[in-house]
């Protein structure tokens, strides 16, 4: 036998000692995704160390399939560095027409700027600063300037036709408090159900027929209250017709408003009664006039803040905000989807991303046609890991065990607290993508993908990989 050279030895060494690619998807993974009737080949997979080197596993990690809310994080490293984490929208209010003795004889602008958490307290905020320069009674109307945003109608019922479902509410350049209302649903001791509203709304209108079901569980309430919402003039009238679950307990619901005008109308006329102000004129939606004068302006939290409501709540119509805001920048018209997505996918190159592997839509996950593959996961995992926008983008995503959409996933298990993971849901789709700190100490990057009709069922096969990446072995 011939004697091994040192090039030969250290080619031997090297295939010794370091791992091969492992094509097969964990025994325990498997064995959760049988016991779901979900077959291995409507799963991808993809784990490796976030700084680089072969995959560990790259079970189908090139086969393109749909991400659901899992492409949020291609929106939120995107942001973060084209943006700035330091990135505010602002909110300018104008005044056209005379002031005089605290009345204002004209119109009040208000000219959104994108702002996706203009959340009805912060819009009092902004009414607040109105008040507080001398302005307590507009005899004329208050405009909205939304035209930032040059989008196309807006079906709520397009998706899945649950068009009260506030993650169907539309984006918008002056959206006010996600362009959603909120209702507590609660238990009373004598039997009844309460519905009452969590923010100021003039012009709501609530008919609560809900009828309490005993039991001791807490199934898919939302349906079984079957809310319905309709407008008519100024008004919104929300109807629950249906029954509400008493083991469930306090519960907020979250019913998407029919128009961005209106959310904001009854939102408006509430907080600026409540702040002592008088306005008897309209609400409506119309450009800025040339002769308006500049009153004050409201910045929004900055991006960075943003982002941890966006991912780690899953918020869509934050997610679309910021999307459309990849390209305020660069902008001397308004803005529309395709110049957002030109600028994402220039820049996409430059972090080892291939747009031809990426089909975006609205950067939300809310799509039927949004799709990239496991190994294209992985690639953005390292790529955020290595920019220096790694810690704002990492404090963005859910905390197993701990916040957001991973709270319910292993807590009080040693894995609990060890890992950032965005995930996503939609009908035939579950997916998450983050990173784990694993037994040893050591990071770990992944990306799980699930596309069957069976999909609901591989939460249990989600858990089995975080435990199996957290042991080490």
């Amino acid at each position: 036998m011939k004697p091994l050279t040192r090039l030969s030895f250290i080619t031997a060494f090297v295939c010794l000692t370091t791992p091969s690619v492992r094509a097969a998807l964990p025994e325990d993974v498997a064995r959760a995704l049988r016991a779901g009737n979900i077959p291995e080949t409507a799963v991808s997979l993809w784990v490796a160390a976030p700084e680089g080197g072969k995959p560990q596993w790259s079970h189908r990690s090139d086969t393109a399939r749909n991400p659901a809310s899992v492409m949020k994080l291609l929106t939120s490293l995107a942001s973060l560095e084209l943006l700035g984490p330091a990135w505010a929208w602002k909110t300018d209010v104008l005044t056209r027409g005379t002031l005089n003795a605290g009345v204002l004889e004209g119109d009040l602008i208000l000219r959104g700027g994108g702002d996706p958490f203009l959340t009805w307290d912060r819009l009092g905020g902004l009414l607040r600063d109105v008040r507080s320069r001398g302005i307590r009674e507009i005899h004329g109307d208050i405009v909205l300037d939304r035209s930032l945003f040059a989008l196309p109608p807006h079906d709520p019922a397009a998706f899945d036709g649950r068009a009260v479902r506030a993650y169907n509410a539309a984006p918008d350049a002056l959206a006010v408090n996600f362009n959603a209302i909120t209702l507590r649903i609660s238990p009373r001791a004598d039997g009844g159900i309460d519905a009452a509203p969590t923010l100021p709304f003039a012009g709501l209108q609530i008919e609560n027929g809900l009828r309490a079901q005993a039991g001791d569980s807490c199934p898919s309430w939302r349906d079984l209250v079957a809310p319905e919402i309709s407008a008519k003039g100024e008004t919104i009238n929300v109807r629950l017709p249906g029954r509400f679950p008493t083991a469930c307990g306090e519960k907020m619901l979250n019913l998407a408003a029919p128009d961005p005008v209106l959310m904001a109308n009854g939102v408006i006329r509430a907080v600026w009664q409540e702040l002592g102000g008088r306005f008897s004129g309209h609400v409506r939606s119309a450009p800025t006039p040339a002769d308006a004068t500049p009153l004050t302006s409201w910045q929004s939290p900055p991006l960075a803040d943003a982002l941890r409501e966006t991912d780690k709540y899953s918020n869509n119509l934050m997610a679309r905000q910021i999307f459309l805001s990849l390209a305020l920048p660069d902008a001397t018209t308004p803005v529309t989807l395709e110049a957002a997505t030109a600028r994402l996918r220039s820049w996409m190159p430059t972090r080892g991303l291939d747009p031809q592997q990426w089909v975006v839509e609205n950067g939300s996950g809310l799509s039927r046609q949004e799709r990239t593959t496991a190994a294209q996961l992985g690639a953005l995992l390292r790529a955020a890991w290595a920019s220096p926008r790694m810690p704002e983008f990492v404090a963005a995503q859910p905390v197993i065990g701990i916040d957001g959409t991973m709270k319910k996933r292993l807590p009080g298990t040693p894995i609990a607290g060890r890992g950032y993971v965005k995930t996503g849901t939609l009908d035939g789709v579950k997916s998450a993508a983050g990173y784990l700190l694993d037994a040893r100490g050591r990071w770990v990057a992944f990306a799980w993908l699930i596309n069957h009709a069976n999909a609901d069922a591989g939460d249990p096969a989600l858990e089995a990989l975080l435990t199996r990446l957290y042991a080490a072995d």
